[in-house]
């Protein structure tokens, strides 16, 4: 793969191009759509009348509800899993259609009949998933946090590029009206210029600070464990992992950054426009593990000027609670009530759209229900938050004036403090007498169908997607260097053009992945 800086560079124009006019290739669209070109049509594309036909890789979980999504207005044509119990009720919605274990024999089989994928599996296969599928020609929707490694990262976004496909990520909050009015307030100067912010997750659900792994067991005759791993090295088996504590392990997931961050840090990347930091550094870590994420950190970031904005500093609170010795408190807000309600617009006059990136008056897609959690590695109590780590809910009380906890954002502005809350569904300025006065700014960005609809628009021959891999790969990649962070100690320096560490060998072991044979990846 490439690491140029000429190359790093186009990723930073199109991004900045994207944000603040919502499309990259505005007043280029042909008036029947990119679709009615034939050109473009040889690339994937379709007319707008055309429905898609679209294949899906994981069924179960978040992949079977970016499959029900794609399924309200287009063709599923192909079903692949590798966990029949998880994706046990769409194999039974769909069970017309074929059905594959093997991702690669799916693509193989009904390549020629499929135009784009939904990727919907654990996060240490995405980009294995995703690369195959994009090298095909197909359009692809990623699960958040796209990727595991940032390495991973800027490989997609150089794939998606070279093989001109509409890719988008699955962090619903970037379709949201509350992120497109936070980074137009900030463009309007209402906070001027931001040198600080905070963005936290609560506590999550996945085991976090284990010492040991959990113990061997056979394997169920509903999952393929062998392909389940992939490229991951062989380990034995243990129900622990399946379905969803794999999350909790750095060889697997990415914790709560890949969980709730990706949400939460969403309106701080969008408003501050950020590219790549110059350095990453865990400040403060309790329960550090080298197998699992810890109980809770915090992280910082450093970014330098980008165009007329100022370097700034990000703060990033791991599964923050109120009653934390570090929680953040926020400067000069004790009395306030830090994180807005979600779709809190509607007092503004502004409309909502449909919330979560859905189309106005939508229903959430199907989930099916999650089974009961596994007992812990030698038997120890399964809480919520983890095998005797942290029990969710049960410390803390609720929200308290003046500290930011839970899922949200903070904005440290010259002139002012504004937060967001969860995915960036609600959107204030403080203190509260300041926010009932303002006036929103004039729209500046284009607004979204919703999510689904807007990768469908753009597989489509429309504008990219608001979470097109240009944006969100560049996004992806500062995320993963926050999860390194956790495991290596002291500030490590980033240099982005070549996609490592200059000061830390140790933390140049987790950039990249290290595939099982047969599995390595290049573009």
């Amino acid at each position: 793969m490439s690491t140029s800086n000429a190359s790093h560079s186009s990723f930073n124009v199109v991004s900045r191009r994207h944000f603040f006019f919502g499309a990259l290739l505005a007043g280029a669209v042909p008036a029947a759509g990119f679709g009615s070109v034939p050109s473009l049509r040889s690339l994937g594309y379709k007319p707008y009348y055309n429905k898609l036909n679209v294949g899906a890789i994981g069924c179960g979980g978040q992949g079977g509800a970016d499959l029900n999504g794609a399924a309200l207005t287009e063709n599923i044509v192909a079903l692949c899993d590798v966990d029949l119990n998880r994706a046990a009720a769409n194999i039974k919605r769909y069970e017309k259609l074929p059905f594959y274990k093997d991702f690669r024999v799916m693509l193989d089989k009904e390549g020629k009949n499929i135009d784009a994928v939904t990727i919907g599996i654990p996060d240490f296969m995405h980009a294995t998933v995703a690369l195959a599928c994009i090298e095909r020609g197909k359009h692809v929707y990623v699960e958040k946090p796209l990727t595991r490694t940032p390495w991973e990262a800027r490989l997609l976004q150089q794939a998606a590029l070279k093989y001109k496909v509409a890719t988008q990520m699955g962090n619903q909050g970037f379709s949201h009206e509350c992120q497109r009015v936070a980074a137009e307030m900030v463009w309007s100067g209402a906070i001027g210029d931001v040198v600080e912010a905070h963005f936290s997750t609560g506590p999550g659900t996945h085991p976090t600070a284990l010492k040991e792994l959990p113990p061997e067991e056979a394997v169920p005759e509903t999952l393929d464990w062998d392909h389940w791993l992939g490229g991951a090295s062989m380990r034995p088996y243990s129900s622990y992992y399946v379905p969803y504590n794999w999350r909790g392990f750095y060889d697997f997931g990415t914790g709560q950054i890949g969980n709730w961050a990706t949400h939460t840090a969403g309106p701080v990347h969008q408003a501050l426009q950020l590219g790549a930091p110059t350095s990453v550094e865990c400040v403060s870590q309790e329960g550090r593990s080298s197998i699992t994420f810890p109980n809770r950190a915090t992280i910082r970031l450093d970014f330098p000027a980008r165009g007329g904005m100022a370097p700034v500093k990000v703060f990033y609170h791991d599964s923050a609670r109120p009653d934390d010795s570090d929680v953040y408190h926020v400067p000069g807000m004790e009395n306030e009530t830090i994180l807005p309600p979600s779709d809190n617009l509607t007092e503004k006059g502004r409309p909502m759209g449909g919330g979560r990136g859905r189309p106005e008056g939508a229903a959430p897609p199907a989930r099916p229900a999650r089974p009961p959690r596994p007992q812990a590695p030698g038997g120890q109590p399964m809480g919520a938050g983890g095998p005797g780590v942290r029990v969710f809910g049960t410390r803390g009380g609720g929200p308290k004036p003046g500290i930011l906890t839970g899922n949200g954002a903070v904005f440290i502005g010259t002139k002012g403090i504004m937060a967001t809350c969860s995915r960036g569904e609600g959107v204030w300025l403080l203190p509260a007498a300041r926010w009932k006065e303002y006036v929103l700014p004039p729209p500046l960005l284009t607004r979204s169908p919703g999510h689904m609809l807007d990768w469908i628009r753009a597989c489509k021959g429309g504008n990219p997607g608001c979470s097109d891999f240009s944006i969100t790969g560049p996004y992806a990649e500062w995320l993963a260097l926050a999860a390194i962070a956790f495991r290596v100690s002291g500030k490590l320096d980033w240099d982005s053009a070549n996609v490592r560490f200059t000061n830390s060998a140790e933390a140049n072991k987790y950039v990249k992945p290290v595939f099982r044979k047969g599995w390595e990846l290049k573009l």
